[in-house]
């Protein structure tokens, strides 16, 4: 009976001497939460997952793609981004990877992020010639604007967003301006979410910014509108992705990497959650049923987190080793 005792005893000491050794290596870790429900819940599962079966102690923050990952680069702050954006930020991530300030721990989305104009599938069905965002310009009577019915409207996201820039930058790439089309400012995702809906509701004209994965784009059936140029990689990094470039040119938004990013200072001392996060993908479809559940049911990050934690275990298993897969499973 000593024996055992004595070997219990080193059993459960082991146990705890292997879970402060995860937690010294981790530490404390600040996790950069996007205003959008993707990236808010990954941020989520990301904080359950380190917090409870890699000892760190982790600290959501809430941040938007542009200011987040520059403040990565220039300041090491926040230690994590789970849900980046890269192709929004090309010459900010190459440079801050280059400069070993940026470590990439691999795709977040397994199959891409997609961006670009969406417009109501009636719209279309209505107006079949309309097939791109050069068809579409051709009639701003079919988009009125909220100000101005005389006017068109292109509905972009929040300031602070890499895809409401890249807007900004095709609407004067297209000179939309100068074919009766307004830019019009939503000020945050609720207000662009709210934009899309109202229009559908009234069965009224809509174009403007979107992405997917997202619930709406499941709830609402849109199309999301062909450009009118191919792809060209060097003018997309020149001027389509910045802000202040004088001259951009019509080009084809691109399938987004979205990778999770970590400065290099978290990465080194990650321990075993680097392993994780080098492991941690899911797919567009996982997603926006994810995200559906959510939205029905009015879920939070954290409330979403939990419920994917709980329902998906044969996804999420196979992002850690088998002990911390308890670890998480004990503490839901």
């Amino acid at each position: 009976m000593k024996h055992l005792l004595t070997t219990t005893c080193l059993a459960v000491g082991f146990s705890v001497l292997a879970g402060q050794a995860f937690a010294a290596e981790c530490g404390d870790v600040t996790i950069a939460s996007m205003n959008w429900q993707s990236a808010e819940v990954l941020a989520n599962i990301d904080k359950i997952i380190l917090e409870n079966g890699y000892g760190c102690k982790a600290e959501i923050t809430v941040g938007d793609t542009v200011p987040t990952i520059t403040s990565m680069v220039e300041k090491g702050q926040p230690d994590m981004a789970p849900e980046g954006w890269v192709d929004l930020l090309p010459e900010v991530v190459t440079k801050g990877i280059e400069e070993g300030k940026l470590v990439s721990a691999g795709p977040a989305l397994s199959d891409g992020g997609v961006q670009g104009w969406w417009v109501p599938k009636y719209i279309v069905d209505a107006h079949p010639d309309i097939k791109t965002i050069g068809d579409a310009l051709k009639h701003p009577e079919l988009f009125p604007a909220p100000e101005d019915a005389g006017k068109g409207a292109v509905f972009n996201g929040p300031q602070g967003w890499g895809g409401t820039v890249v807007t900004s930058q095709l609407f004067k790439a297209y000179d939309a301006d100068k074919k009766g089309f307004v830019l019009v400012d939503t000020g945050s995702a609720a207000g662009l979410d709210g934009s899309v809906a109202k229009a559908y509701e009234r069965k009224e004209g809509w174009m403007g910014y979107y992405w997917a994965p997202t619930s709406l784009l499941g709830k609402y059936e849109m199309v999301k509108l062909g450009f009118d140029a191919p792809y060209d990689a060097a003018e997309w990094k020149r001027c389509n992705t910045v802000a202040d470039c004088p001259d951009p040119k019509i080009n084809t938004w691109p399938t987004d990497r979205v990778e999770t990013l970590l400065t290099d200072k978290f990465a080194r001392r990650a321990g075993p959650a680097l392993d994780y996060l080098k492991a941690r993908r899911w797919g567009n479809a996982t997603v926006n049923k994810l995200l559906a559940w959510m939205t029905d049911n009015q879920a939070s990050g954290e409330e979403g987190a939990k419920h994917f934690l709980k329902e998906s275990p044969d996804i999420w298993t196979g992002w850690v080793s088998p002990e911390v897969a308890d670890k998480v499973k004990a503490a839901l």
